[in-house]
C-alpha cells in the first residue's frame, strides 16, 4: 500500500510540474506583447489588480516581461539541453562500441570537462563565440554532456553483454541492426530523463550568464536581464522588480527538476521499488 501511495505521489507531482510548464507556455503564447512597450505614465507602479507584478521604471508590465522572459529561457534551455543530450549519446555510444582507443579518448575528454566548473567553461565559450543565445546554447551543449555520457556508456556496455544481443549476433545480424534495434531503443528513456534534468541547469546558467552581461541581448525580455536591471532599483523600494521574476524562475526550474527526478524513478524499476 505504501508503494502505491508513493507511486500516486509521483504521478501527482509529475502532473503538477507539467501543468506549471504548460501554463507558462500557454500564457506566453496568448499574452499580448503590448505590456513590453514603454508607458511613462504607468512607471514604478506597485503590484495591483491591473498589474499583478507591478511595472518598471519605463512603465512596462512586469507580469508580461516575466512570462515572456520565462518562455525565452525555456526555449534556450530546451535547445541547449537537446544539443547536449545528442553529444552525450554520440560520445557514449562511440566509447562503448568503437574500441579501446576511442573509449580512452572519450574518458579523457569526460574527465577534462568534469574537472572544470560548468559556469567557468560556459563563460569562456560564450565569450569566444560572441555571447547571445548562440553562445549560451553552444556553451551549455559543450559543458553538460560528460555526466550523461558516462551513464550512456555504462548502459551500452551492459546491453552489449545481454543474451538477446549475443543471439542476434550469432544469427548474423550486423552491428548497425543491433544498434538500431536493441541499443538505441533502450537508451531513449535515459536520454529523455537526461534532457529534462539538463534543462533546469541550462535555464539557470543562461540566467546567470545573462545577469552578468554575457548572455542574451538587453533588448530581449530575458529573466537574467530583468534581474540585472532590477538591482539598481531595489534600494528605492521597488522590491517587486526582482521578487516576482526570481520566484517564477525558481518555480520553472523546480518544476523541471521535479519532473526529471520523477521520470528517473519511473524509468529505473529498482528505484521505483525502493519506495
Amino acid at each position: 500500500m505504501r508503494w502505491l501511495n508513493d507511486r500516486h505521489k509521483l504521478a501527482l507531482t509529475s502532473v503538477a510540474a507539467v501543468l506549471v510548464l504548460l501554463t507558462i507556455f500557454a500564457m506566453s503564447v496568448g499574452m499580448d506583447s503590448s505590456g513590453l512597450s514603454t508607458s511613462l505614465a504607468q512607471r514604478n507602479f506597485a503590484p495591483s489588480v491591473a498589474h499583478p507584478f507591478g511595472t518598471d521604471w519605463l512603465g512596462r508590465d512586469m507580469l508580461t516581461r516575466t512570462i515572456k522572459g520565462l518562455a525565452l529561457s525555456l526555449g534556450v534551455g530546451v535547445v541547449a539541453g537537446a544539443s547536449s543530450v545528442i553529444i552525450a549519446g554520440i560520445m557514449g555510444l562511440a566509447a562503448a562500441v568503437m574500441g579501446k582507443t576511442v573509449n580512452r579518448l572519450v574518458s579523457w575528454l569526460t574527465d577534462l570537462f568534469l574537472s572544470v566548473p560548468h559556469l567557468v567553461t560556459l563563460l569562456l565559450i560564450a565569450f569566444v563565440v560572441g555571447g547571445g543565445a548562440k553562445g549560451i546554447i553552444i556553451g551549455v551543449a559543450l559543458t553538460h554532456w560528460p555526466s550523461l555520457t558516462r551513464v550512456i556508456r555504462a548502459e551500452v556496455m551492459q546491453i552489449r553483454s545481454a543474451p538477446y544481443v549475443s543471439i542476434s549476433r550469432n544469427f548474423g545480424k550486423s552491428s548497425w541492426w543491433i544498434a538500431t534495434r536493441h541499443i538505441v531503443p533502450h537508451l531513449l528513456p535515459q536520454l529523455l530523463v537526461g534532457l529534462i534534468l539538463i534543462v533546469p541547469h541550462a535555464i539557470l546558467h543562461e540566467a546567470a550568464v545573462t545577469f552578468i552581461g554575457m548572455g542574451l541581448s538587453p533588448h530581449e525580455p530575458a529573466i537574467g536581464i530583468i534581474l540585472s536591471e532590477s538591482m539598481r532599483y531595489l534600494s528605492s523600494g521597488m522590491w517587486w522588480l526582482a521578487l516576482f521574476p526570481g520566484l517564477c524562475l525558481l518555480l520553472l526550474v523546480r518544476a523541471f527538476a521535479m519532473l526529471g527526478e520523477n521520470l528517473k524513478t519511473w524509468v529505473d524499476p529498482r528505484r521505483a521499488h525502493e519506495h
